[in-house]
């Protein structure tokens, strides 16, 4: 089975970066799409950015201009940038790859905390 490891959550101050990095394992003969939510504490979990095989790139208003998403096609890895971090970007952050209808594979979430 396809498997997604999470990397470079942390704690950080206002204003630091954190990169994330969500790697698979398995194999992956198609991927539609991949991307990041976050899920903060007594919140629904919401989509932060995407990235689909075409290209086209989706952020969410909140996060737009400081987070950046990349990927990596051959290694099959998904990155996220997150720069400006404010408070109310804590929360836990899943990586999610689309494999086909039906087949939506998930990370274990990594927490991302920023506080003073």
């Amino acid at each position: 089975q396809v498997q997604l490891v999470e990397s470079g959550g942390g704690l950080v101050q206002p204003g630091g970066s954190l990169r994330l990095s969500c790697a698979a394992s398995g194999s992956i003969l198609r991927l539609d799409a991949s991307g990041w939510h976050r899920q903060a504490p007594g919140k629904q979990r919401e989509l932060v950015a995407s990235i689909t095989k075409g290209g086209t790139i989706y952020y969410a208003d909140s996060v737009r201009g400081r987070f950046t998403i990349s990927r990596d096609n051959a290694k099959h890895t998904v990155n996220l940038q997150m720069n400006n971090l404010k408070p109310e970007d804590t929360a836990v952050y899943y990586c999610n790859f689309n494999l086909g209808p039906w087949y939506d594979v998930w990370g274990q979430g990594t927490q991302v905390t920023v506080s003073s």
